[in-house]
């Protein structure tokens, strides 16, 4: 399939609706970024790589770092993380507190905010240094060396009283074990990684692959842990659109408040869109429309 093409013909569809939606800026850092961006890009299981637009500008992926939190999680602790946490949509916006209370401070699922917050928490009882082990997870998934941005990390934690609420809130449940605001600022900081749409594609090309990298064949997890993270992000991983993403798109999907959406095809390829304009859930508008684009014009989907 001449992916280039179909990639080309989606930026030019989607050139009049770039501009909607509305940036994040409940965090200061996110509230400079021009509305005026899409880019879009993929990479295939066979190390091919398609990409069009602002494909190349480096954007914050906020939420779409839950994909590599959970995935490290999950290798250092497999089973067990599931004690902690949920695995069912949230039908909530993604900092909602109203499931904590009636769950007792169980986290729905490692997607939202608590339960990203609650991975965050077990990351800091298995690592001497959390941070810099997703760092390295991170880098070596997109074979280039990313950072954290202390500008978004810094903004997020003066203004993420919420988040805070989240973490207090489960640790007087007894479901978080190390300090809260230690815990919080794993969070804050991974949240506030940058990265570009051929970056984020290659990086989660793993589960697109049986958990294997394309290139260099390195086993990232398990097939079975693949699946397991492919089956949260389409039904947890675009908060409570995540029915509508499902309907529309039929991918496995992880979006964040950066304007960032990821996309698997299992056994074929990984797809970024990045737009930042938000719609009333949290997600990429014109991201979410190319994606629809893109299954319409290949035909892939897991259904």
């Amino acid at each position: 399939m001449d992916y280039q093409s179909v990639l080309d013909a989606i930026v030019d569809e989607v050139e009049p609706l770039v501009g909607e939606g509305k940036v994040a800026d409940y965090i200061p850092a996110l509230a400079r970024v021009p509305v005026e961006r899409f880019g879009i890009a993929l990479y295939t299981v066979d190390g091919e790589v398609a990409l069009a637009g602002d494909a190349l500008e480096a954007f914050s992926i906020q939420s779409v770092s839950k994909v590599f939190s959970l995935t490290l999680a999950l290798k250092k602790v497999g089973e067990q993380l599931w004690l902690r946490l949920g695995r069912e949509p949230s039908g909530d916006p993604f900092n909602s507190l109203m499931q904590l209370e009636v769950e007792q401070g169980k986290a729905r699922n490692p997607f939202i905010n608590a339960g990203a917050i609650c991975v965050a928490d077990q990351l800091m009882s298995l690592s001497d240094d959390p941070k810099a082990e997703l760092l390295d997870l991170v880098s070596t998934l997109c074979g280039e060396s990313v950072a954290f941005d202390p500008e978004v990390a810094e903004s997020e934690r003066a203004t993420g009283f919420r988040n805070a609420a989240l973490a207090n809130f489960m640790k007087s449940f007894g479901k978080i074990d190390n300090d809260v605001d230690r815990v919080l600022d794993v969070y804050f900081n991974q949240c506030s990684i940058a990265m570009n749409c051929v970056q984020m594609a290659r990086a989660m090309a793993y589960l697109a692959n049986a958990g294997v990298q394309p290139v260099g064949g390195r086993e990232i997890v398990t097939p079975r842990q693949a699946r397991r993270i492919n089956a949260l992000m389409l039904t947890c991983g675009t908060y409570d659109a995540a029915g509508e993403f499902a309907f529309l798109i039929g991918l496995p999907c992880k979006s964040g408040v950066g304007g960032g959406i990821v996309a698997v095809v299992p056994g074929e390829l990984a797809l970024c869109v990045w737009s930042p304009g938000l719609g009333s859930t949290g997600n990429s508008v014109v991201g979410m429309r190319a994606l629809e684009l893109f299954v319409a014009k290949t035909g892939l989907s897991v259904f």
